[in-house]
């Protein structure tokens, strides 16, 4: 075992015992000794299983956990115990991965626009891959890190199809000029970098973002750059109902990179799975603090008049005092239940969910039908496990961060210890590892596979 991870880490579960147990648990026991008005529970092995499908789909492709999509200690720690590189985007993540021991070889600083005082901090400790897509860019970098290992960004789809919000990255037509200049000041480029984000992109985006990229690279080659890197960035759903799933991507992937970059070729592929790795992980408690009916003939906050039932407003937060609200998944509609289970014959009713009752632009869901509930009462959000933890463990505009409840199961821990080498113990201990792991989910497949990332250097 590589030390980042131990057994005090986290809550071990045994098989069939599920996050919703974990749940009224807690609830039983943390509420009433305390004000705590949200909390997560974190299910780790969810995190094992999801490391252990993606390498077995993309066998060529290194993971580079980016950091700001949840900067949890738990899922640090056990993506670091299981070889995975860490994408960083600021001088805070980068302290907080090291800060486990995680060698500087094993972060890349993937932020698009870097401060120079970082730049200057990464150069400090020793991390040297990170990216530029632009002139100023790149003269931050030669100016403050001369020994940086470069990739150069380049816009990730420039079809009708792409999303709108994709603003970084060099066009084709300007890469060469960018390598030209890197080559006068001296910067060493590697390889390119792309990021198509994970907004519902069909797979099809990633092969030809991987076409895009041959031929910069062709550009750097000519130029007298040894191109030996490619990052393909994130974009890999982290639920099932998306519009492509995972597996599809995957073996667009493949073929995109049997094509333009085959095996033997020389060049190292990364990605940076995100909400792929933590989505489903993670689900939220939390309290009602607030609440309100709202008549049906008054028009709501967005100038539509409201039919049926009256909808119920409903405030969400964490703590008391203001702040920023609580849940507030970007791009992502959670799914909600409360933890009471409600009479079968009790009416539901149209509810608005806001955060701070005081914020009326804290809107977090509209029309959802939920039974009539009261202050103090408990709603379950799950898949909230992306951008919705910060790295920082302080409080958010005097929101105080949630707890974590980090929980594995047995056979999900057997199953780290297995690939990183450590045999199991005992007859019983190599069937239970071979079995389906359960905390919160079940997987068909067996963990009977031998480990095909081992940690390196990608420099």
């Amino acid at each position: 075992m590589n030390g980042y991870l131990n057994e005090s880490n986290f809550t071990m579960v045994e098989e069939g015992f599920t996050t919703r147990d974990l749940l009224e648990n807690l609830l039983m026991e943390l509420c009433q000794a305390s004000d705590q008005q949200a909390f997560f529970v974190a299910d780790l092995g969810d995190v094992v299983k999801k490391h252990l499908h993606f390498l077995k789909a993309l066998p060529r492709v290194k993971p580079y956990f980016p950091v700001r999509c949840n900067g949890s200690e738990g899922v640090i720690r056990l993506l670091a115990e299981l070889g995975a590189g860490f994408a960083c985007t600021s001088k805070a993540e980068i302290a907080r991965v090291q800060g486990i021991g995680v060698p500087a070889d094993r972060i890349f600083y993937s932020s698009p626009c870097k401060q120079v005082a970082h730049i200057k901090y990464a150069a400090s400790r020793g991390v040297q891959l990170m990216t530029f897509d632009n002139e100023v860019e790149l003269s931050k970098v030669a100016r403050s890190h001369p020994h940086a290992r470069v990739l150069l960004g380049v816009a990730a789809d420039s079809s009708p199809s792409a999303h709108p919000n994709m603003a970084f990255g060099s066009t084709l037509k300007s890469c060469r000029q960018l390598l030209e200049a890197a080559k006068e000041q001296a910067v060493e480029v590697v390889g390119i970098s792309f990021h198509l984000g994970s907004c519902g992109l069909e797979p099809q985006a990633f092969a030809r973002s991987v076409a895009t990229a041959q031929l910069a690279f062709e550009m750097g080659t000519e130029l007298g750059y040894r191109m030996r890197l490619l990052d393909i960035g994130g974009g890999f759903p982290g639920t099932e109902d998306t519009g492509a799933r995972f597996e599809e991507i995957a073996a667009v992937i493949n073929s995109a990179l049997d094509l333009y970059f085959p095996d033997g070729c020389g060049v190292e592929i990364v990605a940076r799975p995100g909400r792929y790795y933590v989505t489903s992980a993670f689900t939220l408690a939390a309290s009602i603090t607030a609440m309100e009916e709202v008549p049906a003939e008054q028009p709501g906050s967005d100038g539509r008049w409201d039919g049926g039932t009256g909808p119920l407003l409903v405030g969400l937060r964490a703590g008391g005092g203001e702040g920023r609200p609580l849940v507030h998944p970007p791009a992502l509609r959670p799914l909600l239940c409360p933890l009471q289970r409600p009479c079968p014959d009790q009416p539901s009713h149209s509810s608005t969910l806001r955060g701070p009752p005081a914020d009326a632009e804290d809107r977090i869901a509209d029309g959802l039908e939920l039974p009539r509930l009261q202050v103090g009462d408990w709603l379950i959000f799950e898949d909230m496990g992306a951008y919705t933890v910060t790295t920082s463990s302080s409080s958010l505009g005097g929101c105080p961060q949630p707890q974590i409840t980090y929980a594995m199961s047995r056979v999900a821990w057997k199953a780290v210890q297995l690939f990183q080498g450590k045999p199991p113990q005992t007859e019983d201990d190599r069937e239970s590892v071979c079995a389906p792991l359960s905390c919160g989910w079940e997987m068909a497949e067996t963990l009977c596979v031998t480990p095909v990332f081992a940690p390196a250097s990608i420099i």
